[in-house]
């Protein structure tokens, strides 16, 4: 297919156009937040919705959210304080087993808005079908994973240990008040990784969603309300300056979990009065390179490369974003990873086997030319067919080689789909682009000589989170930790981990004596204390 003929039959040219099923009635008018219990209406200005689906060369309008003021988030902010109330709350005082169920009261609630999620996510970010539906069914197994890993957890820490005479019991307990915020590309999943940890351990939450991917909250409005507490869960709209800095400020926060760029992340914690009490939970940026040594399962290597730097147009954290090729094999690499690129069908999200979708940033395409373009100054080119040709919100993505130091490409995070390769021959320029560089999420080793793959693996073991050994770069699966070094986590989030990033080790101790002994089984036989308990959670 030409460039004008892709470019001319992407987009639907009328509402007719797009399958019945995927169509919305009418913009969604947003207007209500969740505080202390109660959906509350916001009549106050309101932040427009436009779609990366475009109909005659204008983005769809979808709807509108509210954009909420300081002090109003204030009021957030204020319940959370409240609900927690020091640690005497309802919430951070309940028996596990009974904030398990609120938990599985909220998922029946959130499985019931499947379709209206999955529809949203198409709609607000572009994110094709089946990864929408991916995306939504894997929040909710993630949920049922964490609720099995607390009851595990709390399992464990239900006995009593004696050590040098002193008996005693270790449970965790919540922190106080959490500040949620996702990002736009995993706008369900990844902001629900910190989410739902942060309230099953008994912290009271703000919850700010995604700048992209705020509709699609509101179906769970309701069940979010109607599963928890007053004031437990609390979500707000509007600009993150305006009601994001306000809440910072006030020193009220306890924990800030929060995913997306480190800039970002460091000018809201220094706002914070009091850092020392602050737990930060961040998934930042990542420039995860792909190297591809000499000797090598080619086909494998680009399979999994084209995946790793395209998946959802390459705006992933754990996506390639540079592929470092060596000299030997980059020619016959970059024939088949064109190849590859070719068979990915470009359309809108809903149409069957779509891999390329249009974008959700506003000026994400001006954004992703003046990359191309930059290197082109510098000596590269686009190399595969149809590479960086656009239309309003869809950009095609682009292959450059090749790719130099000199380069913005080079160093920025893309967080699109652009595709740099740099030839090596001596692997020390990998290696100390990888020391060098401010950021330590992931990397992709593709090899097959054990002495090399080996050797780089103790290289790169104090430079990442994670290692990936002839596979692309990726979060999954959910019970492996999560996490990176430099600029790019802090805090190490899984099913697991997350429990304890959320949380507190406290222990109760006395002197084996038999007095202490009396006490302390009256306590349990009579249920006078929720920490202080035996019981054992099926």
């Amino acid at each position: 297919m030409t460039t004008s003929n892709l470019l001319a039959q992407l987009f639907p040219t009328s509402a007719a156009d797009i399958p019945e099923p995927f169509r919305l009635a009418a913009p969604i008018e947003q207007r209500d937040y969740l505080v202390d219990g109660q959906l509350q209406v916001w009549n106050g200005p309101l932040a427009q919705v436009l779609s990366p689906v475009q109909i005659d060369d204008e983005r769809v309008h979808i709807g509108s959210t509210p954009l909420l003021d300081a002090d109003t988030a204030l009021t957030a902010l204020d319940a959370a304080v409240r609900a927690y109330d020091r640690g005497q709350g309802e919430w951070p005082t309940m028996r596990v087993a009974e904030r398990i169920q609120h938990v599985e009261a909220f998922l029946r609630r959130m499985r019931e808005q499947r379709d209206a999620v999955v529809k949203l996510l198409m709609w607000e970010i572009g994110k094709n079908l089946k990864d929408s539906q991916k995306e939504f069914d894997r929040t909710c197994d993630y949920i049922t994973d964490t609720i099995n890993a607390l009851k595990e957890l709390d399992r464990r820490s239900s006995r009593f240990e004696l050590e040098q005479d002193t008996l005693g019991q270790i449970r965790r307990v919540p922190l106080g008040v959490a500040l949620c915020m996702g990002p736009y590309n995993y706008p369900l999943n990844e902001t629900f990784t910190t989410l739902i940890p942060a309230l099953i351990m008994g912290n009271t939450v703000v919850f700010k969603p995604a700048k992209l991917g705020v509709l699609l909250i509101r179906p769970l409005l309701e069940a979010f309300r109607d599963s928890f507490p007053a004031g437990v869960i609390n979500v707000i709209y509007g600009s993150g300056r305006e009601t994001v800095s306000a809440l910072m400020a006030s020193g009220k926060v306890d924990i800030f979990a929060f995913i997306g760029t480190n800039k970002a992340a460091s000018d809201l914690k220094k706002l914070h009065p009091k850092p020392h009490r602050l737990r930060a939970a961040l998934g930042l940026d990542a420039k995860n390179p792909g190297i591809v040594l000499p000797e090598v399962d080619l086909d494998n290597a680009v399979n999994e490369a084209v995946t790793g730097s395209l998946s959802f147009n390459g705006q992933r954290c754990t996506a390639l974003k540079i592929l470092f090729v060596h000299e030997d094999v980059v020619d016959s690499f970059i024939e088949k990873f064109n190849a590859k690129l070719a068979t990915l069908k470009p359309g809108m999200p809903w149409a069957d086997g779509v891999s390329l979708t249009p974008l959700p940033e506003l000026g994400k395409v001006d954004y992703l030319n003046a990359l191309v373009a930059d290197a082109a100054q510098h000596g590269a080119q686009v190399v595969n067919a149809n590479g960086a040709t656009s239309r309003g919100s869809f950009f095609y993505p682009a292959v450059l080689y090749p790719v130099n130091p000199q380069m913005r490409v080079y160093h920025e995070e893309q967080f699109g789909p652009v595709v740099p390769i740099v030839p090596y021959r001596d692997l020390e320029t990998v290696i100390n682009y990888v020391l060098d560089s401010d950021f330590g999420q992931q990397l992709s080793i593709f090899g097959t000589n054990a002495v090399e793959v080996g050797r780089l693996v103790d290289v790169f073991a104090n430079q990442v989170g994670r290692i990936n050994i002839n596979a692309q770069c990726q979060r999954g699966p959910d019970t492996f930790p999560f996490n990176g070094r430099k600029n790019s986590a802090e805090g190490t989030l899984s099913v697991h981990d997350a429990l304890r990033v959320f949380s507190i080790r406290t222990l109760v101790a006395t002197k084996f004596q038999d007095s202490n002994k009396a006490l302390v089984s009256d306590i349990l036989r009579n249920r006078d204390s929720s920490f202080l308990t035996t019981d054992y959670i099926f």
